[in-house]
């Protein structure tokens, strides 16, 4: 494996030589077969400068990670939030080559004009502005020439990567092989614009109605199918700005906090809180850049392609997670803990997690909730998961994320704003729906055939138990946890006590045999019986010493 890391490619080694330059000890150690159980990630700006260095779909890899603060501590996951790649826009020429190969009809057929200079350039795709033949504005992202098959190069270096981690404590910890699967795929689904899509479709489904805002003043951009393929995607163009350089931020209010960032914050908070404990489908990637201002007053959400999915169990264990920070209950917090884990229950132990939290949890007693911050609180509760190494589902690391930069942005509007406060007017609605389903009629009707075929059935089984219970033909099968290892240990000590009793009888009967008689014969056996004894009685010291157990 070593071998095909540094010799199948030159592109292979420019990548190895960029990370062991920057002084990565720990992949060195991993090369050259040396000690790498307790990996040390490189310094924040360290890993960032290196993802940079290594190119666009490093820069991707890097954006993912930051997608995950249950892998990674918050410094590294602030280091990532804003990794952007130093890459230069691509010229018109390759860009209109792309243009005319995806699509079916020549360009003129397509667009009354389409402009050169792109708007924005990103590590996967550039965007330029063009207009329809119906009149439409359109902003048309355009994949870069050739970036498929670095992708597809770099993959298999990953990979590769990934099964030598997987053979350190690390990766025995967090399953380093499947989670480079994840993110190669992830990257890999980036590449494949109709999938973004499909996903700001459902969005813009999902978002159509609501009981908690107005959908009229949430904007999710169309997507114009007869220009989108795998490498291009059409989107409805919208005017406007991020939402961090809107003109009414320019306005100072004379007391208090403007009514309209109050009003915007509250919108984006039900939007997302829709989104996510609703719909359990989410737009994962809120920071600024990608929440628009526009110039009739309406909020737009763009660039989906980061999507978070949430089924009904986990909304309903997320939402009493959150009710039990806000208690305080460090009990409740660990168990719902252990509910969401992906690791195996039995080898967590309950207390330290407990403790913990408490720990956890004390900091924030004094606070008021205007005062805390909940995806900060998020952040650390993913701490003391790996902390005690259990495995939480990724989708919680989009989920922790998509809170941290709604968070920044609802505080960076208004400072005041609390994330607690806004979700406790929706709390009755998400619990009946929680409850009772989207159809609350159909869940009670459900609800009432069940009890009634459990009290048409509930007669007989009684009667069952009566009859076994006074036959005397009742069997209980019980099976408690870790019985086996108490078993093997009472058999042991049932052993070693059957075998003393064994050597003293040995040594008794020796000791009665060699006084009673003087005989040769006699003598003999003696001896024989002295010579046993005396071999078990070592073995079993030898056995007792053994199993560290003498005290």
């Amino acid at each position: 494996m070593v071998f095909s890391l540094t010799q199948t490619s030159a592109r292979q080694r420019e990548i190895l030589e960029i990370v062991l330059s920057n002084g990565w000890d720990f992949m060195r150690s991993i090369l050259t077969k040396g000690k790498a159980d307790a990996p040390t990630l490189p310094p924040p700006a360290v890993l960032r400068k290196i993802l940079v260095e290594l190119g666009p779909f490093y820069v991707k890899f890097g954006q993912l990670l930051s997608t995950r603060p249950d892998l990674l501590p918050p410094q590294y996951i602030t280091a990532l939030t804003a990794l952007q790649a130093k890459v230069p826009t691509i010229s018109w020429t390759e860009v209109e080559a792309v243009l005319k190969s995806e699509l079916k009809s020549p360009l003129e057929e397509i667009f009354t004009n389409i402009n050169p200079e792109p708007i924005a350039a990103g590590s996967i795709a550039q965007i330029h502005r063009g207009t329809l033949k119906n009149g439409q504005e359109v902003a048309v992202k355009i994949q870069r020439p050739g970036i498929d098959l670095i992708v597809a190069q770099d993959v298999k270096l990953i990979k590769a990567i990934a099964e030598l981690i997987a053979l350190t404590e690390i990766g025995k910890d967090y399953d380093i092989v499947a989670l480079a699967e994840d993110f190669t795929s992830a990257v890999e689904a980036e590449l494949d614009f109709t999938k973004e899509g499909e996903y700001t479709n459902q969005l813009r489904q999902n978002l159509k109605e609501s009981k908690w805002f107005d959908p009229k003043q949430l904007v999710i951009p169309k997507i114009y199918w007869e220009i989108t393929t795998k490498k291009i995607l059409g989107l409805e163009w919208l005017n406007g700005k991020p939402i961090l350089e809107a003109d009414f931020l320019e306005i100072t209010p004379h007391q208090g906090i403007d009514p309209e960032r109050k009003d915007v914050t509250t919108l984006l908070f039900r939007a997302f809180f829709q989104q996510i404990y609703v719909n359990g489908f989410f737009h994962a990637d809120p920071h600024p850049g990608n929440i628009f201002y526009l110039q009739n007053g309406n909020i737009a959400l763009i660039d989906c392609g980061m999507i978070g999915r949430l089924d009904p169990r986990t909304q309903r264990l997320l939402t009493e997670l959150l009710l039990a920070i806000v208690d305080f209950d460090a009990l409740r917090c660990s168990e719902l803990t252990l509910e969401l884990s992906e690791s195996s229950i039995q080898t967590t132990n309950l207390e330290n997690l407990k403790h913990d939290y408490q720990k956890l949890l004390r900091k924030y007693y004094n606070l008021s909730l205007s005062q805390l911050n909940f995806s900060e609180v998020f952040y650390e509760i993913l701490q003391v998961a790996r902390n005690n190494k259990i495995q939480l589902p990724g989708n919680l690391g989009l989920y922790a994320k998509c809170l941290a930069n709604l968070e920044g942005v609802a505080r960076s509007l208004n400072p005041e704003v609390n994330l607690i406060d806004e979700f406790k007017p929706l709390m009755t609605d998400i619990f009946q729906r929680q409850l009772l389903g989207d159809t609350p009629t159909q869940s009670l009707l459900r609800i009432a055939l069940d009890l009634k075929a459990l009290s048409l059935r509930s007669p007989r089984q009684i009667e069952v138990l009566l009859d076994r219970l006074s036959s005397e033909t009742l069997q209980w099968n019980i099976k408690l946890r870790e019985l086996d290892g108490l078993r093997r240990s009472i058999d042991d000590s049932a052993n070693r006590l059957s075998f003393s009793i064994v050597v003293g009888s040995l040594i008794m009967g020796a000791a009665i045999i060699s006084t009673g008689s003087n005989t040769n014969k006699f003598i003999l056996i003696s001896n024989i019986l002295f010579t046993t004894a005396s071999l078990l009685g070592f073995w079993l010291i030898i056995k007792i010493i053994r199993s560290g157990r003498l005290k």
